[in-house]
């Protein structure tokens, strides 16, 4: 069995992390401290945005961030307030970064 660090913990981690990397990064929805599902969003900063979340690969079992939606970022917030709604437990992370860096892909964060 794995252990998995409580989800309050690891966003605390995350937004250090985006902070020494010079990532503006918000907390526009706190969820369930321990185990809320967490959603990153990055907007571009020309109107467009990227959200990602994390889910099991159903082939390997293996954590991994997955595109949630992407375009114009009007449209990924209404997927995001639904999302939100079905989910009160729901951490959502907003980061503004004209290149779309969310450091998703480095050790310890990544899974």
């Amino acid at each position: 069995m794995s252990v998995r660090l409580a989800s309050g913990v690891w966003v605390s981690a995350y937004l250090t992390r985006l902070r020494l990397a010079d990532v503006p990064a918000y907390v526009t929805a706190k969820g369930d401290p321990e185990a809320g599902a967490v959603v990153v969003k990055v907007a571009l900063l020309d109107g467009t945005a990227r959200a990602f979340e994390r889910r099991s690969d159903l082939l390997t079992g293996a954590r991994a961030w997955f595109l949630l939606a992407e375009g114009a970022e009007r449209e990924v917030d209404a997927l995001l307030a639904r999302t939100r709604a079905r989910d009160p437990d729901l951490w959502l992370i907003e980061l503004e970064d004209r290149q779309g860096r969310t450091l998703l892909d480095e050790d310890g964060l990544r899974d």
